[in-house]
């Protein structure tokens, strides 16, 4: 994977990744971070060790598949944006563990030479009930291709602390 220099694309979080809590999650907030360029070379390593398919290992075979070349695995295209969300997205200070995703779907493939970013959209925000210092934030991802064409989206759930109640 050849990596550019990942950063907002747009408005940001007011309160920069190292210094985010609980409440600075509001629902209804929209950002925007990017790039991640996916190589060929990239592809091909991801899918040797953990996707061993030919639509994602051999270049020849995948020609004449069933999307007419070489694609990543949506394992792939899930990691690289899981480096971003976990670069611009998620705290550094206040994240305490994510108990699970929903609904994560491919719905387009991602080929070598695709630039991707990912657009997060805070769903609901809500403090834990049982545990007052945290709270629960859904978080709907969206992966996109350089022409702006989704190629991934799920639905992050993330507990974080809350600032109010360290």
């Amino acid at each position: 994977m050849t990596t550019s220099s990942t950063h907002a694309i747009g408005p940001d979080f007011d309160t920069p990744v190292e210094k985010r809590y609980f409440e600075d999650y509001l629902p209804g907030s929209t950002y925007t971070y990017g790039s991640i360029t996916v190589t060929e070379q990239a592809i091909l390593r991801f899918a040797g060790e953990f996707d061993p398919q030919g639509i994602h290992t051999d270049p020849g075979a995948a020609s004449t598949g069933p999307f007419g070349g070489l694609i990543a695995s949506g394992w792939h295209t899930a990691s690289v944006m899981m480096r971003m969300y976990a670069d611009h997205y998620v705290s550094k200070v206040a994240s305490l563990a994510s108990p699970g995703i929903d609904e994560l779907r491919w719905p387009r493939p991602v080929r070598p030479g695709d630039s991707l970013s990912i657009r997060t959209t805070v769903r609901s925000a809500r403090p834990s009930r049982s545990k007052p210092d945290r709270g629960l934030v859904h978080t709907d991802v969206e992966v996109l291709q350089q022409h702006g064409e989704t190629v991934l989206t799920l639905t992050a759930m993330n507990l974080l602390l809350r600032r109010d109640q360290r």
